[in-house]
């Protein structure tokens, strides 16, 4: 008989113990295909070594495993030489004792809440960062960034970008560095002259893991030396919060009162998973007055002006999947919070993965615009933010709204609401284009620097039709929907 108490898990095997889940459902889901749902299910430790290679996982599953067949949850059954095949007798029972136990695990926050690395000192290093490249390029690259600045817009970003991973993938690092530059938050200016809302937004990518979401958010703006990514990314403007917990995040985010930065979360849908946390993070993503009570203390109140980059991985399995992701009970949060993108795992985008990686192993990608685009993210944001080093030489301006990209962008949800009665997309995306052809718009600072505001053009507007287009045709759920908006 099997022991049915719980299962305590270590911090390391958490990460196992979650992916250990999916396999034993698949496992289950085989064995009930197959018609013979009273045997056991099966599964194969290569199958385990798999899921977790692809998640980035690391630690060795040999250990859990180990413990639950002792517990008699699992039955070993060695196969060939090398690989082993794991019965499970009662695969749901195991499944939400683990899931149970996950829960409790992580839903528990260290007694006393105690003190954090001094995350002063963090801001003063990024702050020096940020100061050392801005001089840098006024001292030695202003010039050549000056006349980098005149030509450059949203197609030349394109171009690049697209240059770089192919049709399929471009358009995540793209979205992913136009936030970059909203992050000054520059005021949008209406026809009639009054600041209606600003640059500055939150940025989702929803998917399963391998799609290519946190190369796009973090190794295209951070960089990443291993594997030879310069960054393209603000210096010293982005604060990566892998492996801190939510209720950390909640304290670490009190040092940042009155700045911005953006908060970069390769696990997003790790931290909805604590108990209590969700209201905050909302109100955190709302840029509200946050206070947080528990049993230990008192945080907040304070008020977050800062952004987050972010991945939230879900499973799915093709572009009908959208319907999957909508099921999350945290998609309308962040859909409603966020500029959201969805990722399935089409063939198409497993193979441009597959190449992107193959192409970037063999040093055949070229990064040969990353150094200048760095220069001119950093001084635009400079010049924006009215930083003294360059307050004297350079004006801020706010970026001019156009009528013209209402209207254009009225015309793509009429002939949405043509082909239902029932919308399956939010006004709010509509807003979400906006702020992204103003993003865009800041790209052309240098272009003709003695008009009052920067206008949003033609490249600017035919981009953010495209994006408002995709994105209501992947709400829709139609076959073949997921497209890349070519620019």
């Amino acid at each position: 008989m099997a022991d049915q108490s719980a299962v305590e898990l270590s911090d390391a095997d958490l990460a196992v113990a979650r992916r250990l889940t999916e396999v034993i459902a698949d496992a289950d889901r085989r064995r009930r295909i197959r018609g013979s749902a009273t045997g056991p299910a099966r599964f194969r430790l290569s199958e385990l070594r798999g899921r977790l290679l692809r998640d980035r996982v690391f630690e060795d599953p040999v250990r859990l495993l180990a413990r639950l067949r002792r517990r008699g949850l699992l039955t070993e059954v060695t196969e060939g030489r090398t690989d082993k095949t794991y019965l499970v007798a009662y695969p749901e029972e195991l499944r939400t004792m683990l899931i149970g136990e996950l829960a409790r695990s992580e839903a528990v926050e260290p007694v006393g809440l105690p003190s954090l690395p001094d995350e002063s000192s963090e801001i003063h290093a990024m702050d020096s960062e940020f100061v050392q490249t801005l001089r840098e390029v006024l001292d030695r690259r202003l010039e050549d960034t000056l006349e980098f600045g005149r030509t450059f817009d949203v197609r030349v970003l394109a171009e690049y970008l697209r240059g770089l991973f192919g049709e399929e993938l471009y358009f995540d690092s793209l979205v992913s560095l136009l936030q970059q530059y909203a992050l000054a938050d520059v005021p949008l200016l209406a026809p009639t002259g009054r600041a209606t809302g600003s640059t500055g937004f939150h940025l989702a990518l929803f998917g399963p893991p391998g799609t290519g979401k946190t190369f796009a958010i973090d190794d295209m703006v951070r960089g990443n030396p291993r594997q030879a990514v310069p960054p393209h990314g603000l210096p010293g403007r982005n604060r990566y919060c892998g492996g801190i917990t939510p209720a950390q995040f909640l304290r670490v985010g009190s040092f940042y009162t009155g700045r911005t930065f953006n908060f970069i979360v390769p696990e997003f849908n790790d931290w909805f998973r604590y108990r209590g946390m969700v209201e905050p993070l909302k109100l955190v993503m709302e840029q509200r007055e946050v206070k947080w009570e528990t049993t230990f203390g008192t945080i907040g109140p304070y008020t977050f002006r800062s952004f987050f980059s972010v991945n939230y991985n879900v499973r799915t399995s093709g572009t009908d999947d959208y319907w999957t992701t909508i099921a999350d009970p945290n998609f309308a949060a962040l859909e409603d919070r966020m500029l959201l993108r969805f990722h399935p795992m089409t063939k198409a985008r497993f193979r441009a993965v597959e190449e992107s990686a193959e192409r970037l192993d063999l040093g055949e990608l070229d990064f040969s615009l990353a150094a200048r685009i760095r220069d001119h993210l950093t001084l635009v944001h400079a010049i924006q933010l009215g930083h003294p080093l360059v307050a004297g030489r350079f004006r801020p301006r706010p970026v001019k709204l156009d009528r013209a990209l209402y209207g254009t962008l009225r015309g793509v949800s009429q002939r949405a609401l043509e082909r239902s009665d029932h919308p399956r997309f939010s006004p709010r995306l509509k807003s979400r284009a906006v702020k992204l052809a103003s993003a865009a718009a800041l790209l052309t600072y240098f272009a003709a620097p003695d008009v009052p505001e920067i206008p949003i053009g033609r490249a600017e507007g035919d981009f953010a039709r495209r994006f408002y287009e995709d994105e209501i045709r992947s709400r829709e759920g139609r076959r073949g929907s997921i497209e890349t908006p070519r620019i």
